[in-house]
């Protein structure tokens, strides 16, 4: 017998699944609806929005994925070069050129391995309908080196069209001290990966040209402030010592002779909290809840964040909230509150979405997209 109304009310259902999976969550300010748009998506690590509605999101093994009307492809980008990955490293973060409805520029940090060992590379392609062309390498960090751990690597454009890069120590942590490697620093190269004339790299002796700034441990989420532009970037320390810093030209952020942590056995990695020439952070955890993915929040949704900080972490399976205040070099930052614990996900990234909602990434072999709303628009 046939039956349209109930054949009518399954496609309903099916339509409507993610509402069907939202829960709500209480924030200090705000109740939260947490919408579920996927799953099956293997440790990933970054996304970015295009123009046109689609989603791209990066896998750790080496896939880029496509989410389109909120479905996920079964098939990923193709054009993608070859991805190694190892311990903490594979396919990581994406960045948009600043005019990428005109050129499609589409930019990626993936780790490469060769003869030499590991490290990390920046890359873009002409993305168009699941496929990259034209791709070309445009940063590898050097020297490489063996094992997993500590490649970085979030990538920010800045108003005037320079793309930032981290590199982590790659654990080897007196790495991040000198300036004649690439390891525990920031890069700042033009669109294109020429190397610009006024970098700290360039002025100063001794220092490799792509260099903007030292003494950083291993930047996982990374950021510009919505009213003057500048690059912060959080920093995940070790057993400890994570960090908020607000990322200047040829600055030493101390990493390791100056750190809120300990080593993961207990012991000291060094007496100083605080030295001169080194620059001290705004806001450090400790203990520490491994961050990962941050944001600016501009939306119009949650009006009383606009201007914080959101901080997705690992360990701590948690977002911290930041309250940043201050202006020129006169800043302040400070704890507002911990939420998103009762998920119980180790949070890989958070992202605002066009319509201001929040969408966040969590680091698992079945990993899920997860969006944020008010719980009233239920």
């Amino acid at each position: 017998m046939h039956y349209p109304g109930l054949l009518v009310l399954c496609l309903s259902l099916v339509l409507v699944s993610p509402v069907l999976q939202a829960r709500v969550l209480e924030s200090d300010l705000y109740p939260l609806q947490v919408e579920q748009l996927t799953d099956g998506l293997e440790n990933p690590w970054s996304l970015v929005f295009l123009p046109e509605g689609e989603v791209l999101i990066t896998e750790r093994p080496g896939r880029l994925r496509r989410l389109i009307d909120g479905q996920l492809m079964p098939q990923p980008v193709s054009g993608l070069p070859p991805v190694h990955p190892t311990g903490q490293g594979g396919l990581l973060d994406l960045a948009l050129h600043p005019d990428f409805e005109q050129n499609r520029w589409l930019y990626f940090s993936y780790v490469d391995r060769n003869r030499e060992g590991y490290t990390t590379r920046v890359a873009r392609g002409v993305y168009r309908s699941g496929r990259l062309s034209a791709v070309e390498v445009i940063f590898t960090a050097e020297p490489r080196s063996s094992g997993g751990r500590h490649f970085g690597s979030r990538l920010v454009f800045d108003h005037e069209g320079y793309l930032y890069i981290t590199i982590g120590d790659r654990g080897e942590m007196q790495r991040a001290q000198d300036p004649a490697d690439h390891a525990g620093s920031v890069i700042r190269l033009h669109a294109d990966g020429r190397i610009p004339d006024t970098n700290p790299g360039v002025l100063k002796s001794g220092w490799r040209p792509e260099i903007y700034a030292i003494g950083t441990r291993n930047a996982q989420g990374m950021a510009l402030h919505p009213e003057t532009g500048e690059v912060w970037l959080q920093e995940h320390g070790p057993r400890g010592g994570d960090e908020v810093n607000r990322i200047q030209a040829g600055l030493n952020y101390g990493w390791p002779e100056v750190t809120h942590g300990r080593n993961y056995t207990g012991t000291s990695i060094t007496p100083h909290q605080h030295l001169p020439g080194m620059e001290s952070p705004l806001w450090h955890w400790t203990p520490s809840i491994a961050p990962s993915g941050m944001m600016f929040y501009t939306g119009e949704l949650f009006p009383a964040w606009q201007g914080q900080l959101l901080v997705g972490a690992l360990a701590g399976r948690l977002i911290s909230r930041l309250e940043v205040s201050g202006s020129g070099d006169d800043w302040q930052v400070a704890e507002q509150e911990r939420f998103f614990q009762v998920m119980n996900v180790r949070v890989r990234d958070v992202r605002q979405a066009p319509d201001g909602s929040i969408w966040v990434l969590t680091d698992d072999r079945n990993g899920q997209l997860l969006r944020l709303s008010p719980a009233d628009r239920l």
